[in-house]
């Protein structure tokens, strides 16, 4: 189904752009059309976008031209095992690889450019392939894509991905297929179901009024990717010249001192003992920073996004010194939310004591939460997990990585203990946010997407 061929880089961005239909795509002739026509403007864009790099020999390249290998192709069976089955093992890119962005509010930065002249050949797959890969994705018909808007879009596409390869320090010709999955199975898919989203929100607005930027709130468990998911989309947002600004709930947790009031407040209570559920975040801090934010419709409007430093107090955290939060500047578009219990609805009392007793004042806590966070929200990603112990595991790695970059964090057992105070909370508040949607949805703002053990996204029914 797609065909590699063994090319040096410069080889492949000359030679790669030969046409080969398949033939389950003769039956619609007008597909066809826009993918050759948008496959010519693919090439045209990486031939303007291309960069040697001048300090290798060129005696060196004319060796490389030479050294072209025979076609080889994948079956059905692979391409199908790699669509549906990517990430079963290890992820290619933990979430904890953002953390320190996350934390410090640094903001992304674009690496170098890494498709020059690598020393060994090349995998590289011609448009057509990469075609034929976006349309195997499993998000493509839920975020409202078809395979004719993705001829007619693929030069997107290809500027999108080799964006986040940039963004990434990845060789867009040696992406694997983890990679290259992760990029056109997801973070691009995502990303237009966003700008589609974006779209709707501003047609409601007359010409000339201030528009609002709109809040996109991610509600997904802790671990799972939606970390760097919103990084890669604060970043697309800013390369195609719109301002956006990103904000996590752990934002708004209350301070080292707050915090120690809570436990002092609540004895023996073990989920309110550090932060997490609810009770453990300044609410009207949240309210009046995402006021503020959507009151950013003008140029030169600016303020400081709020930030919470994990590390601080061996893992327990405190709200980062404001003189380190980021400055955004208005006009926004949107705004990115995430956060693991956003859109958690209250239950009734006996179904969370039936989880854990201690979940009742943490119920009890959470009918705030809507006027604080959700009501804000006017279209949700909700990431699905098939199993909350992963949770343990995610939360593990990021703070291995933490402790292995030299900064302070949990051990093992301490991450054990953390990741308990708020399994109750998944195992009472998940089923409801999966079924129904996130308190006060709209489900034609609401993009569910189902992850693997991998944080893939995979088909589900």
């Amino acid at each position: 189904m797609a065909a590699l061929t063994t090319l040096t880089p410069c080889q492949a961005t000359c030679l790669h752009f030969n046409i080969r239909i398949p033939h389950y795509h003769t039956q619609n002739q007008n597909v066809l059309i826009n993918l050759t026509k948008n496959i010519h403007k693919a090439k045209s864009f990486l031939l303007c976008s291309y960069r040697p790099n001048p300090s290798l020999a060129f005696s060196s390249l004319s060796t490389q031209f030479t050294s072209i290998s025979p076609s080889t192709r994948f079956s059905a069976s692979a391409l199908h095992f790699a669509s549906h089955n990517i990430g079963s093992g290890s992820s290619w890119l933990q979430d904890n690889t953002m953390n320190h962005y996350a934390s410090s509010g640094s903001g992304p930065r674009e690496g170098p450019i890494y498709s020059v002249f690598p020393s060994e050949p090349a995998h590289v797959s011609s448009v057509q392939d990469l075609y034929d890969f976006i349309c195997s994705g499993p998000l493509l018909d839920k975020v409202g894509q078809t395979a004719e808007k993705v001829a007619e879009n693929i030069d997107k596409w290809l500027f999108y991905g080799s964006k986040l390869c940039r963004l990434f320090q990845l060789n867009e010709l040696y992406l694997t297929i983890p990679e290259k999955a992760r990029f056109y199975h997801y973070y691009i898919p995502v990303f237009l179901w966003c700008e589609d989203q974006i779209s709707e929100h501003r047609s409601q607005f007359k010409e000339g009024e201030d528009i609002p930027p709109l809040v996109i709130g991610f509600s997904a468990p802790q671990g799972c990717g939606k970390t760097t998911l919103v990084f890669a989309l604060d970043y697309l947002f800013r390369i195609t010249g719109r301002k956006s600004a990103t904000l996590s709930i752990d934002d708004f947790y209350l301070t080292a001192e707050g915090q120690v009031k809570l436990r002092e407040e609540n004895p023996g209570n073990a989920l309110l003992e550090l932060r997490g559920n609810a009770g453990s975040h300044d609410l009207p801090f949240s309210v009046e920073t995402l006021t503020a934010l959507s009151k950013l419709t003008k140029e030169g409007m600016k303020m400081k996004l709020p930030r919470y430093d994990k590390s601080a107090y061996r893992g327990k955290g405190d709200r980062a010194d404001p003189s380190t939060w980021p400055e955004v500047e208005g006009p926004l578009t949107v705004i990115l939310y995430e956060g693991w219990m956003l859109g958690f609805k209250p239950l009734p009392t006996e179904v969370v004591k039936a989880v854990d007793p201690q979940l009742e004042t943490v119920n009890r806590n959470l009918e705030a939460y809507y006027d604080a966070w959700d009501k804000f929200i006017k279209a949700w990603i909700v990431i699905k997990i098939q199993d909350p112990s992963c949770v343990y595991r995610w939360r593990l790695q990021a703070e291995i990585a933490m402790r292995e970059a030299g900064k302070p964090g949990m051990s093992d057992e301490e991450v054990r203990d953390f990741v308990s105070r708020y399994l109750p909370a998944y195992k009472a508040y998940l089923p409801t946010l999966y079924s129904e949607g996130p308190n006060g949805s709209d489900p034609k703002h609401l993009l569910l997407i189902e992850i693997d053990e991998g944080r893939n996204p995979i088909l589900f029914e």
